[in-house]
């Protein structure tokens, strides 16, 4: 049983900075991948980010590529999500998702296993 809780989310105008923090517990934290999505109103939860259990890969959505950093501290049971230039179509719901099971993809909700509460992003233009 692996329980993720994040935090980090708030209001920012556009062109700024926020970080989100997705806190794990339960088992091997190292063991698995760690992904971000985020979801709007109306609309389908879409891949962000993701980064390898070792923290060598990471793959981000086109959307967000040189904007956002993921990246994980796994003494901390924490990944991060640096987002940068933040631009109103940011705006969503952040979702951390842990996929427990070795070669699942990353890029698609189905697979992850566990899922956070959300924390919600707002960017103001």
């Amino acid at each position: 049983q692996v329980q993720l809780v994040e935090s980090g989310g708030g209001l920012v105008q556009a062109g700024g900075s926020l970080r989100l923090s997705c806190v794990a517990s339960g088992r091997t934290f190292s063991r698995y991948a760690m992904g971000w999505f985020r979801q709007s109103p109306g609309q389908e939860r879409e891949f962000v980010s993701a980064i390898s259990g070792s923290g060598v890969l990471t793959y981000y959505a086109d959307s967000v590529k040189g904007r956002f950093t993921i990246s994980r501290d796994n003494a901390k049971k924490t990944v991060l999500l640096q987002m940068n230039s933040l631009k109103p179509e940011d705006t969503a719901v952040y979702y951390c998702g842990a996929a427990t099971v070795a070669g699942t993809p990353l890029k698609s909700r189905s697979g992850y296993d566990y899922w956070g509460q959300g924390t919600q992003v707002t960017v103001s233009s």
